[in-house]
């Protein structure tokens, strides 16, 4: 089976485990990563290039993090993260595509899909928010319509960030356990967790019917965030025939002196109170 292919370890299982990233480390190779991200953009602006980013996996799998660091360096004028909410009534009576469509890049943009159209064919089957038949029809369409991007330029690449149960656990204790990031387990989250086997088939179906030549699947193994991150930016890097067209550092001329005008006094100003003296 091809490393595309391979699903989510197993409750358990011990398969594929490496100790985490030394921080140091991690903190270095991120830092030289995200300059030749930078780098990456410049080129992609300078030839109007089109890339679309989809982010897929377990909840608290670590896409979010990773989609963080990606576009932490660079310039948001040219690249967008898009998380779409729950659809409108109106939107539920459009073509299924056609509220993600709206967001695709023009020329010389990035574009992040934090969860996509994949929706459908995970969380919307699994928790029976739509029928049989519009998953079928999903699964009929999704390839034709990623074939048709292709053809039409956009390079699009697909990540499926898997975790293990044990992992998934932890991280959510540690969500439940920290008021700053309570926010990030949701109601759907608690009830995916009772649902490990429903998506973990709903997933391996997705894979087998969308995972095309034009547009395949790239799982990360997401156990260790950090490895995580790196790997998913060093694979990004490789797939994007860039060159580094940084522009040179500019000199900056001495600062202009206005003799002529004076500043109005600072009490009549109001500062915000600082708090840490």
């Amino acid at each position: 089976m091809p490393a595309a292919m391979v699903g989510d370890l197993g409750p358990g299982s011990e398969e594929g485990r490496l100790p985490k990233l030394d921080r140091p480390f991690y903190e270095t190779e991120l830092y030289r990563l995200q300059v030749e991200l930078v780098k990456m953009q410049y080129w992609i602006k300078h030839v109007g290039f089109r890339l679309i980013l989809v982010f897929e996996g377990r909840d608290a799998a670590g896409k979010g993090g990773t989609i963080k660091r990606i576009t932490e360096p660079m310039n948001p004028r040219g690249c967008r993260v898009v998380a779409l909410g729950t659809p409108s009534d109106r939107q539920n009576s459009q073509w299924y595509f056609q509220r993600y469509v709206e967001h695709f890049p023009s020329a010389g943009e990035i574009v992040l899909f934090d969860r996509s159209w994949y929706n459908r064919a995970g969380v919307e089957k699994v928790m029976g928010f739509c029928s049989p038949a519009q998953v079928d029809e999903f699964m009929l369409s999704c390839p034709e319509f990623e074939r048709m991007l292709v053809r039409s330029g956009i390079t699009l690449i697909k990540y499926w960030f898997s975790v293990s149960d044990e992992e998934q656990e932890a991280r959510f204790q540690s969500r439940l356990n920290d008021p700053a990031r309570r926010w990030k387990l949701s109601p759907m989250d608690l009830e995916s967790r009772d649902r490990w086997v429903d998506f973990s088939r709903a997933k391996d179906e997705m894979f087998a019917r969308t995972n095309i030549p034009e547009a395949p699947w790239f799982t990360v193994e997401a156990d260790d965030k950090r490895r995580a991150r790196l790997n998913c930016m060093c694979h990004l890097l490789s797939k994007v025939p860039y060159e580094d067209m940084t522009p040179k550092a500019v000199k900056l001329p001495p600062r202009r002196t206005e003799a002529s005008y004076t500043r109005p006094p600072l009490n009549e100003q109001f500062f915000v109170p600082n708090h840490y003296p």
